[in-house]
Order: structure tokens, then sequence, then C-alpha cells
């Protein structure tokens, strides 16, 4: 079983050398194009926060289609980029605000960068608390928050050629319940 320096170690050793990685007691943040394990990181959340009753996991996947679906197009892949240093400080701003507003023991946030493919993990949100509501709420919030304040800037490519996306309207409108 994998301790949590060990999953830190795994994931400064795959880092962009300009790439910040903060702390904070609550949780940490995670930026870089190297995959993750699920079940690696399931065992270390769970091992930092011994006292939970209540363990959510949210994990993205790259998508093959286009947001309106149209049947004979593809994306083939999506390039992530971020601002390094200032994306991990606003991540850590959102998991800190989720803890303020639902408690928890622990949370962890992963986001890929680079080029990834379908199929391909994107983002993980875990969070650790002693009831699953503050778990279920702190982790829709940071997920919500993330999708919409933190710095990474994606381009689709594909079957319509290339483009960048900015925020889309259903999470624009996900984020305003929490305001």
């Amino acid at each position: 079983m994998s301790n949590r320096s060990d999953i830190d170690d795994r994931a400064d050793s795959n880092l962009n050398t300009n790439s910040q990685q903060p702390k904070q007691s609550n949780g940490s943040v995670w930026v870089g194009e190297a995959d993750f394990s699920v079940a690696d990181e399931y065992r270390a959340t769970c091992d930092l926060a011994p006292h939970a009753g209540a363990v959510v996991f949210f994990v993205g996947l790259v998508r093959d289609f286009y947001a309106d679906k149209a049947a004979d197009e593809s994306v083939d892949y999506i390039e992530l980029q971020h601002y390094p240093g200032m994306t991990e400080s606003l991540c850590s701003e959102i998991v800190d605000q989720a803890h303020q507003r639902y408690p928890f023991e622990y949370a962890r946030v992963l986001h890929r960068v680079g080029k990834l493919y379908a199929g391909d993990q994107i983002v993980m949100v875990a969070v650790a608390a002693q009831h699953r509501e503050n778990a279920f709420q702190a982790a829709q919030f940071i997920m919500d928050f993330l999708k919409n304040r933190a710095t990474f800037w994606k381009k689709e490519v594909g079957s319509r050629g290339q483009q960048w996306l900015g925020v889309k309207d259903k999470d624009k409108k996900a984020l305003k319940r929490w305001q």
C-alpha cells in the first residue's frame, strides 16, 4: 500500500519544474502531466483521514464528442494548459473555501495538463469527512469552482479543427447555487 509521501513524491517527480504545490492543513493540490491511480489516492486519503465516515471521489474523463454531440464528428484530443503557481494557489483557495462551508478531514485535488486523449483522466477531487453530506457537498463545491475559477485553458482538437474553450453556461449556472 502506498503512503501519502509515496504519492506526493510520484506527483512531484512528474511536475513541470516551474510548478509549485501549495499545501494546506485540510488538503493538498497537485497539477501535472502524469496520470494518477484512483486506488492509490483512495488509500492515501483514507490514511490521512482516519476518523472519516465518508469518502467521496469524482474523476473527470476526456470525452470523444463535442458538447452538442453531433453524431458524425468527434474530438481527437484536448490540450490543457495552466499558469504554474497561480493555478495551484487558486485550487488551494477553493479547497479552503469548501472546508469553511462543509467541514471535512481531508481533500485532495489532482488536475492533469498537457495532451489528453478520450478516456484519459483529467481531474480528481477526493473529500473525506465525518459524514456523507459534507463530503458530497464539498466535492461538488470544489468541482464547480474548479470549472469556473481555476486558471486552466482547454483546447479541443478534432474533426472541427481546433478551438480554445471558455467556461460553459451550464458551469456558470452551477456556480450560482453556491453564492
